[in-house]
Parts: C-alpha cells; sequence; structure tokens
C-alpha cells in the first residue's frame, strides 16, 4: 500500500537538486531554475563577482516586494542585514551548498526567512553562480506560537482543574467557620497515625481542646461575633501546626490535633505557646475588642495511652481536669506505669 506524504519545502527540494548541480552545474542549473519555477518557490540567482541577482522568478520578487532584479543585498536590506547574508554566501560557497536562517527587514517589516543556498560554478561564457531557495518562515513561526499559547493555556487550564478539585475535595473535609478538618477526616488520621506509630515504634501526641466560655462582652455581642472567635481559634491551630500534624472540629466548643512524631513535653510545650497566644488575640469585631481563651489536655501514645480509644480518654480527661482549674490551662494525661514482671 503506498503512503501518501506531505510536499517537499523548498529547502528540501533545493537540497535534492544539490548533487545534479555539481555533476553538470550549468545544465543542472538551469534544469533546477525551470523546476523551481513551475514548483512556484521563491529563487534568485546571484553573481558571485558582483554581488547582484541576476535571476529573479515572481514567487522570490512576490516575496520581497518586487523589483529584486539588478539589486544587490545592501541595496534590498541594508548595508548591515547585507553583512549578514554575505558571511552565509561565502560559507555556502567553500562548503559547496547551505541552509541558514535570517531575520530580516524590508519595507519596514522584520521577516523570517530559511535560505537554502547552491554555488554553480562558472562556466565558459557564464560567470559563478549563487541560486538561493527562499522560504517564509512567518506562518511556520505563527504555528509555532499558537502551538505554545494552546499548550500553556491548555497546563493552566489542568493548573486550575486541580486546585478546584482539591477544593471541592477539602471543601468535604473541612469545616466552613475554622477551616479545619471534620470530625470524621480526624478520626482516620488518628487510626492511620496508630497504626503507624504501633509499626515502627514511635510516639505522638493528641491534644483535646474546648473553647472556654466567652465573657460578658463576647456574649453580648452575639452570634456573630461567637463565629468570628472561632474563625480566629481556627486559625491559630492551623498557624500552629506542621503539614504531617491534623487539626479538626469535633463539635461546637470542642477541637483536637494529632502531633506526629511528638512526645509528652514537647506538645505540652507547643500547646502552652498555643494557650498563651489564644489568651492575647484580641478579635476585632464591629467596633468591639472581643477576647478568649481555650482549654487544653494532652495525651501521647503509648506513654499514656495504648490503644486510640484510651488516648481519647486520657487527652479528654486530662481537658476536663484543666476546665476544673478554671480554665485557661493545660494539663497533661497521666503516664502509664507498667512492671516489668507484667503484674
Amino acid at each position: 500500500m503506498m503512503q501518501s506524504s506531505s510536499p517537499p519545502s523548498s529547502a528540501d527540494t533545493a537540497r535534492d537538486l544539490i548533487a545534479a548541480l555539481r555533476t553538470d552545474a550549468h545544465g543542472a542549473a538551469g534544469l533546477l531554475l525551470a523546476l523551481l519555477d513551475r514548483l512556484a518557490l521563491p529563487l534568485a540567482a546571484k553573481d558571485v563577482a558582483g554581488g547582484r541577482y541576476v535571476h529573479v522568478n515572481a514567487a522570490m520578487d512576490e516575496l520581497l516586494g518586487g523589483g529584486v532584479a539588478g539589486l544587490t543585498d545592501a541595496e534590498l536590506f541594508g548595508a548591515a542585514q547585507a553583512a549578514a547574508l554575505r558571511i552565509a554566501d561565502q560559507a555556502a560557497l567553500a562548503a559547496g551548498g547551505l541552509q541558514a536562517e535570517h531575520r530580516l527587514e524590508r519595507s519596514g517589516a522584520r521577516r523570517e526567512f530559511s535560505v537554502v543556498r547552491v554555488p554553480v560554478p562558472a562556466g565558459t561564457d557564464t560567470p559563478a553562480l549563487l541560486l538561493t531557495a527562499w522560504q517564509d518562515l512567518g506562518a511556520t513561526r505563527q504555528r509555532e506560537q499558537q502551538l505554545r499559547t494552546a499548550l500553556e493555556q491548555l497546563e493552566a487550564q489542568q493548573k486550575a482543574n486541580e486546585v478546584l478539585r482539591r477544593e471541592l475535595h477539602d471543601n468535604g473535609l473541612r469545616d466552613r467557620t475554622t477551616g479545619l478538618y471534620s470530625h470524621a477526616h480526624f478520626e482516620d488520621q488518628l487510626r492511620r497515625e496508630v497504626d503507624l506509630s504501633s509499626r515502627e515504634h514511635r510516639q505522638f501526641a493528641l491534644v483535646s481542646i474546648a473553647l472556654d466560655p466567652l465573657n460578658e462582652a463576647a456574649q453580648a455581642a452575639g452570634a456573630a461575633a461567637r463565629t468570628r472567635i472561632l474563625e480566629m481559634l481556627g486559625r491559630q491551630l492551623r498557624d500552629n501546626t506542621r503539614a504531617m500534624d491534623a487539626s479538626c472540629r469535633l463539635d461546637d466548643d470542642h477541637f483536637a490535633v494529632l502531633l506526629s512524631g511528638v512526645g509528652l513535653a514537647t506538645a505540652h510545650s507547643r500547646m502552652e505557646g498555643l494557650r498563651r497566644q489564644c489568651a492575647t488575640q484580641i478579635v476585632a469585631h464591629e467596633g468591639r475588642d472581643l477576647s478568649f481563651t481555650v482549654s487544653m489536655g494532652v495525651a501521647s501514645f503509648p506513654h499514656t495511652a495504648g490503644t486510640q480509644h484510651e488516648l481519647v480518654q486520657a487527652a479528654d480527661q486530662a481537658l476536663a481536669e484543666a476546665r476544673r482549674r478554671g480554665g485557661n490551662h493545660v494539663a497533661l494525661a497521666s503516664i502509664r506505669f507498667q512492671s516489668s514482671n507484667g503484674d
């Protein structure tokens, strides 16, 4: 079965005929001129000695805006651009053929061209020539730019879709007011952390947190003020935990924080710092400066509990102790003691 192929470009066609030019220079050159004229490819023949275009076909004249025959590159493009073309001409004469790209300005418009040069040696009554086949790269560059733009737009759309997907995913896992994880997601995180710590014999901490009863000023400000305080508490919890940690809102006033790879003493230190931040935080609402405090209970695995249920229970018991002390306090769960003989 025959396979179709795309038409050759001017550069491809000229390169294919270089060998023929070398075997019968002026005879092949005439054949090449006739052939390329039929193909309507922009073609010119330049007198090597004088540098003037002695033959210009209609396609070449149209490409450069007419009046090319009899002119030099300096007259067509100016001295600076002609110097670059002359260097390429000399390289083509030395190498027996050359393809090069040029960015040229003609009639106030800057365009890009691919030029294939094929030298034709001088004959008995004919001068040495340099055949040049030109191709305007403007359409090619435009298609390339359109492709790049389309790919960039596609990449941007994919990134936007990924951000949207994550936002939709997070919206189902996070509490809208505080931005913290939901109770169900936190339970999954806690279960995985217990399994991982049991296998790798490492520790982590669980902190049970409760918003203390609001003072009279905050209560008088109403439900909107309470929402602002909860938003601030959620921000404080997010800012004071790492990516490997997890914090959630269990119910209206009850929160929990899972501190991965952290022991009891370190967890207590970090939560004491968070407690102080909350106690000194001012929440602005409708011209009022409101304040709030929190109570915390800190437990650790496996030092204060050996199972997930026992860990949650220990953290809640420590929280209850902190609240019995009047709130705005961090209490630690009791460390388990196991005898060496297993009694």
